[in-house]
């Protein structure tokens, strides 16, 4: 029996036995409710069906939590046996009891159908539970045991496989060492083969390096004398051309202290003239005012002859006419 028919058998006793117990439940209260009608004051004969119900609810409450306990697997103890069978007696006396009072035997019989119906029920659903919940846990524990023995075995097969797998390694690392070790050792011969062999190459490459070195160094030594002999003759030449550049600026100073020192004039001069006051008088840094009333020409021609000794700016000539003092 797996999961499912346990699971399929339970919910066939859980439903009969509620069936039987909603039947003999409603059966009792229509049963019991005129006899406690006519045995209960005339003012209170509302009160009669409340007795059945109370009896009645003890049966549910005595089925529901043996239910309870037996899917558990525990015991109420002796005090669950005497409520249900308490209630079960009480629910056949009440049922049989104004049959009981006419002496109708057979309605004794028929009345009591009902109340011993349900206390063999009860009785029968608790040991089915019972049955039922030891058989659950016997295949569960059967399940286990499979569960761990199977669990046993991949372990052992995995622990197999591993070792099996470990010692093929070792095979492969051994096979695999000694393939270096000759390996090795013929790389060993190679190289002291080979050693040899480049001992040989490399003293007749000395003798060979020994013979470039002095020629290198004899060539060297050549190309140092001449490069110190055009280093000489550079340095000559470069203060030569430092004391020619420094005796044309001194002329050149002297030349515009000649043409600045005429002072302010009166007239314009010829244009060739008054170009070279303006070229010196810019190249003195002064302003473009004071080369105006050196040349005797107007401020704005000044401004444009500083403005294409000093070039254009951004494409644009440069208007000088507003930086004189």
């Amino acid at each position: 029996m797996n999961s499912v028919q346990t699971r399929s058998a339970e919910r066939a006793l859980s439903g009969g036995t509620w069936l039987i117990v909603c039947g003999a439940m409603l059966y009792s209260i229509l049963t019991v409710t005129p006899l406690m009608a006519e045995h209960t004051a005339k003012e209170w004969d509302w009160t009669a069906p409340i007795l059945p119900l109370v009896v009645d609810a003890a049966v549910v409450i005595v089925v529901k939590l043996d239910d309870v306990l037996a899917r558990l697997g525990g015991h109420g103890g002796r005090w669950p046996i005497v409520l249900r069978w308490m209630t079960g007696l009480m629910t056949l006396a009440l049922n049989t009891a104004d049959s009981a009072l006419e002496k109708d035997l057979v309605g004794v019989a028929v009345h009591s159908v009902a109340p011993l119906l349900l206390i063999v029920t009860a009785e029968t659903s608790l040991a089915y539970r019972r049955a039922i919940a030891a058989a659950v846990a016997a295949l569960e524990a059967d399940q286990r045991a499979e569960r761990e023995r199977r669990e046993q075995t991949a372990r052992e097969r995995e622990q197999r496989a591993r070792a099996e797998a470990r010692e093929e390694r070792e095979h492969a690392a051994a096979l695999v060492r000694e393939q270096r070790e000759h390996e090795a050792r013929m790389a060993r011969e190679q190289s002291q083969r080979e050693a040899a062999t480049r001992r040989e190459e490399r003293e007749r490459e000395q003798a060979r390096e020994q013979a470039e070195r002095a020629e290198r160094e004899r060539r060297e030594y050549e190309r140092e004398q001449r490069e110190r002999e055009r280093e000489h003759r550079e340095r000559e030449a470069a203060e030569r051309a430092e004391r020619e550049r420094r005796a044309r600026e001194e002329r050149a100073a002297r030349e515009r202290a000649a043409l600045l020192s005429a002072g302010p004039v009166n007239e314009k001069l010829p244009e060739d003239d008054a170009r070279a006051i303006v070229a010196a008088a810019h190249a003195e840094g002064m302003s473009v005012r004071t080369a105006a009333e050196l040349c005797g020409w107007s401020v704005g021609w000044v401004s444009t002859r500083y403005a294409e000794l000093r070039g254009p700016v951004n494409g644009v000539p440069v208007d000088l006419a507003g930086m004189g003092h």
